[in-house]
């Protein structure tokens, strides 16, 4: 898969890095949380719906209470056994600011050894080897929910070979919708989300994501042919029969959703370069947000 963008070439290379985790695993994995203990996840961003779709799987997987906070969400007040933060680049003022207040023992996920959060966390892991130089997540997010997943049980190695799978499959007419709707059920919804974040991203591009069944409570009303419904896990056959019914394109699949992922992330790169945009720059971010305090 050649490119001129950076982000490309980080896609690309999330099969090899899923490996790569599954074999990090081994080092780490008595750092992460125990079966039973009660957690809190929290990020933001992409970060954010990490943390949304690992709590969801470790509480399908039967290893414990697990809730998921946007990090200027996070609530104080219930009690955990463990707080996972999940920071790319471990600057973020959100999650900073949440560690530096937080009483409960913690864990940081993130790409860069020595930054802020790491400085008030319990305990770091640090995934300097999956890090990006791209401003928008691919393989960074990929491998921390891989990382988090296989400790709960996911066959990583199997997971990876579907990713290679998702690289080479063909996009279709994908690449010419006009808008997409992002789906999901109980883990998979924090990826619908994130595929939805993709898109607007680094394409500027119109999508929406929501809880599968709540689609058809309301959302459904857009859906018409030029346009495509996303499901990510296993649809319900009403619902896929009410999808088709509008008209709109539906893309599923029965590769690991997490390897579904990577199509999405192929699409909204391919809808960047198509609209002329560089999708390694989106507009209006950065690498990380950094709140001043007020003057």
């Amino acid at each position: 898969m050649s490119s001129e963008y950076i982000c490309e070439k980080e896609l690309a290379s999330q099969p090899a890095i899923w490996r790569q985790t599954s074999e990090f695993l081994n080092s780490v994995s008595h750092l992460l949380p125990k079966k039973g203990e009660k957690l809190a996840v929290a990020g933001c961003g992409t970060s954010w719906f990490m943390a949304q779709s690992y709590a969801g799987f470790r509480e399908e997987a039967g290893c414990g209470e697990s809730d998921a906070y946007a990090g200027s969400e996070f609530n104080h007040d219930r009690k955990y056994d463990k707080l996972i933060v999940i920071s790319r680049s471990g600057t973020t003022s959100e999650v900073v600011d949440l560690l530096k207040k937080s009483k409960i023992p913690s864990l940081v996920i993130t790409g860069v050894e020595g930054s802020p959060v790491t400085k008030f966390a319990t305990e770091s892991i640090i995934m300097e080897y999956a890090d990006e130089k791209s401003l928008i997540q691919t393989r960074w997010a990929t491998a921390v929910l891989g990382l988090l997943r296989a400790h709960d049980g996911l066959d990583l190695m199997k997971a990876a070979s579907d990713a290679e799978i998702a690289l080479e499959s063909d996009l279709g007419d994908l690449v010419n919708v006009e808008q997409i709707t992002f789906l999901g059920r109980g883990w998979t919804i924090g990826l619908a989300q994130e595929a939805g974040l993709k898109t607007r991203e680094a394409a500027q591009f119109w999508s929406e994501a929501y809880p599968a069944l709540d689609y058809r409570h309301g959302p459904i009303s857009i859906s018409q042919k030029g346009r495509a419904v996303w499901m990510f896990g296993e649809i319900d056959s009403q619902l896929e029969s009410d999808i088709l019914a509008t008209g709109a394109l539906l893309e599923k699949s029965s590769l690991d959703p997490m390897a579904h992922l990577i199509r999405a992330q192929r699409l909204a790169i391919e809808i960047a370069k198509g609209k002329g945009l560089d999708p390694d720059n989106p507009r209006g971010l950065g690498r990380s947000v950094i709140l001043h305090p007020a003057m």
